[in-house]
């Protein structure tokens, strides 16, 4: 028989084996032997001063000598060479996602990415950290596997109603991620692991009869007759059935010229702040209320903050346990950083992006942008931080207790950033709208969780690519762009997602929708 049990245990006990299944044999009838089990969820509970863990745990007793896989593989069958053609623009998790839904239904997906596959695009970040050069086609947020492949890898979502999370976390796990992202309550894969997780979902494209075309531009849509029947690219046109849209946050030419050629689209609001750095020790003193930190046998703290100031959110964005800082412009004379972890998340500094709402009309001076508003709102921030710090990318850094209390810092704590950071005042560098909210949020950060506004946290800016700042207006129901019929924005670039769970279901929704709406290109 298999059986799900229901328990709560303590990280030691959760840890060993042994003393594991002498608990779960507690739940049991006397005499029942267990053969084999799996840990199907587990979650940590902080909430009081013991810190417990909670599991769902699926045992094989009686008759039944072992508990089946947590997964069933996807079986892809080559496209004919008739097949539709899906032209995809962009490598990230929408684009790699929109690809093999694309295979199950008979239809060849051609991906194009303006920047480079994943082994030679972590050779350019390495020479960018260390020339203090951003690179244009290759960087943190462009190349294969996108602005997730270097972020930690977090798969937690929110947005159920997508679609079949499990199904996006199981074709993750066929092409090499952990089983341990089926379990996990708050799953990562780790910005080591994930390359060779995104490196074989290309080889499942390629083999069943896909293309992938690194360090190509999309330039606009290929429009004959009205029609849109592919894109134009820097190496020429690509023609196919119908076009995806699934370039990421970051890619401001196509916004530029989509918009040109009339693909409806309107002003979304972002979030822009900081990257706040604590050693992970201070943060799992915290988070596990305990002077010894996490221990032996707990995972390095996580923190989620949110609160409400003078009508904006001012919360906690993509929290790095045992993490990095990184430089994350796209292009030359902007200064942009963000956070990764690798999968062990073993590293001595935590780090998190604290952020302030923007919404259309917060800054009147850009309404004459039009659905480019926050874009350029954006992109000026990202300059001006630039500007300030000397044209370069060693970034602004201020203590958070420096920053509450209008004073320069003398000193700074040792960063993870590895381009380097030169003290600056943030409420000199950002807009008062942005620094005065971020100032109240830390203090109320600070009441929530006592030692969280510590002279030991430091700021490093700016922290602006948090979403999209436009959003390309599509039907729901068809999911193609008001006014193409065969053209289909997705992802995070388009404005419908937030993570890279949420962008893989949109690229299967989408992909889904041109199989069902299915229109050639005459």
């Amino acid at each position: 028989m298999i059986e799900d049990i229901q328990i709560r245990t303590s990280p030691e006990v959760a840890a060993s084996p042994q003393k594991l299944r002498k608990e779960l044999q507690k739940k049991l009838l006397p005499g029942t032997v267990i053969h084999d089990y799996r840990v199907l969820k587990r979650s940590v509970d902080a909430r009081q001063r013991r810190v417990m863990l909670n599991l769902t745990v699926r045992v094989a007793v009686g008759d039944d000598r072992n508990v089946p896989l947590l997964w069933k593989s996807v079986k892809f069958v080559k496209v004919p060479e008739n097949a539709p053609r899906l032209i995809i623009i962009g490598a990230g998790p929408a684009g790699l996602f929109g690809a093999l839904e694309a295979l199950r239904h008979g239809i060849k997906p051609i991906i194009i990415e303006r920047g480079e596959d994943v082994d030679t695009r972590r050779l350019n970040i390495a020479h960018m950290c260390r020339e203090k050069r951003i690179n244009p086609r290759s960087n943190y947020c462009f190349g294969e596997g996108g602005a997730g492949a270097f972020s930690d890898g977090k798969l937690y979502t929110r947005s159920k109603k997508r679609g079949n999370v499990t199904e996006v976390l199981e074709l993750l796990v066929q092409h090499g991620a952990s089983e341990e992202i089926l379990v996990d309550a708050h799953p990562h894969i780790g910005s080591d692991r994930l390359p060779h997780v995104i490196k074989n979902i290309r080889s499942t494209i390629i083999a069943n009869g896909g293309e992938v075309h690194f360090g190509t531009v999309a330039e606009r849509l290929l429009i004959k007759d009205t029609e849109v029947c592919g894109v134009v690219t820097d190496k020429g046109d690509v023609e196919g059935d119908a076009v995806m849209i699934a370039t990421g946050h970051s890619a401001h030419d196509t916004f530029r010229n989509l918009h040109s050629q009339g693909v409806p689209m309107e002003a979304k609001g972002i979030a822009i702040g900081v990257r706040l750095e604590h050693p992970q020790q201070l943060i799992d003193r915290i988070q596990y209320h305990s002077k010894e930190g996490r221990g032996r046998w707990l995972p390095a703290a996580e923190y989620s903050f949110v609160t409400q100031v003078d009508g904006r959110g001012v919360y906690s964005f993509c929290m790095c346990p045992g993490g990095v800082i990184v430089p994350a412009g796209s292009s030359e004379g902007e200064l942009v950083v963000n956070g990764m972890s690798a999968s062990a998340r073993a590293g001595e500094k935590a780090n998190s992006g604290m952020v302030v709402e923007i919404h259309p009309g917060d800054f009147p001076e850009y309404a004459a942008h039009g659905p480019l508003e926050i874009l350029a709102l954006q992109e000026d921030l990202e300059q001006s931080i630039y500007r300030k710090a000397g044209n370069s990318i060693i970034a602004p850094a201020q203590r958070m207790t420096d920053f509450i209390s209008g004073g320069v810092s003398a000193t700074l704590p040792s960063t993870t950033y590895a381009p380097g950071v030169q003290s600056m005042d943030f409420n000199e560098l950002l807009p008062p709208f942005i620094a005065d909210r971020l100032a109240k949020g830390f203090r109320a950060f600070g009441r929530k969780a006592p030692g969280f506004l510590s002279p030991e946290g430091v700021m490093i800016g700016l922290e602006s690519r948090t979403s999209s700042p436009v959003r390309i207006v599509r039907d729901n129901d068809t999911k193609h762009s008001i006014g193409f019929n065969n053209v289909y924005p997705v992802g995070e670039g388009a404005g419908y997602a937030g993570g890279i769970v949420s962008a893989a279901l949109d690229g299967i929704n989408a992909a889904r929708a041109f199989h069902n709406n299915e229109e050639k290109c005459q």
